[in-house]
């Protein structure tokens, strides 16, 4: 094992350019593609964006429908959006809908108790 962690200390000095030279030379050494490689040195990372993604801090706020009592959730979008009272309309009307987008999970969990308590349905994704 040290040896593989000499040859991982060593591969992890090389330059852009230089670790690129040692992909061709491996290419034409062993006759296999960079590409081939690439994508097993990948899987891990995959691993750890999946990962990354169940720990997510910003979220989008999605008016999923205005249910019954449609003017308070048409005034709360107006406030919650800073928009004129048309394109709240317009916004609440064209449900299902983003009303706000990348919202701190705090904020997104206060704005989608505004909404449902108007009486609009609300999901975050």
């Amino acid at each position: 094992m040290a040896e593989l962690d000499k040859i991982v200390d060593q591969l992890s000095k090389l330059s852009v350019m230089e670790a690129a030279d040692l992909a061709k030379k491996l290419e034409e050494t062993w006759g296999v593609t960079a590409s081939a490689a690439a994508t097993v040195v990948s899987a891990p990372q995959g691993a750890d964006a999946a990962s990354g993604a169940e720990e997510k801090s910003e979220y989008d706020i999605v008016l999923e429908a205005a249910g019954d009592k449609k003017i308070n959730v048409i005034k709360e979008v107006k406030s919650i959006t800073g928009l004129g009272l048309k394109e709240a309309k317009e916004l609440v009307e064209s449900a299902p809908k983003p009303v706000k987008n990348a919202v701190p999970k705090s904020e997104a969990e206060e704005i989608k108790t505004k909404l449902e308590a108007a009486g609009a349905k609300v999901s975050l994704k």
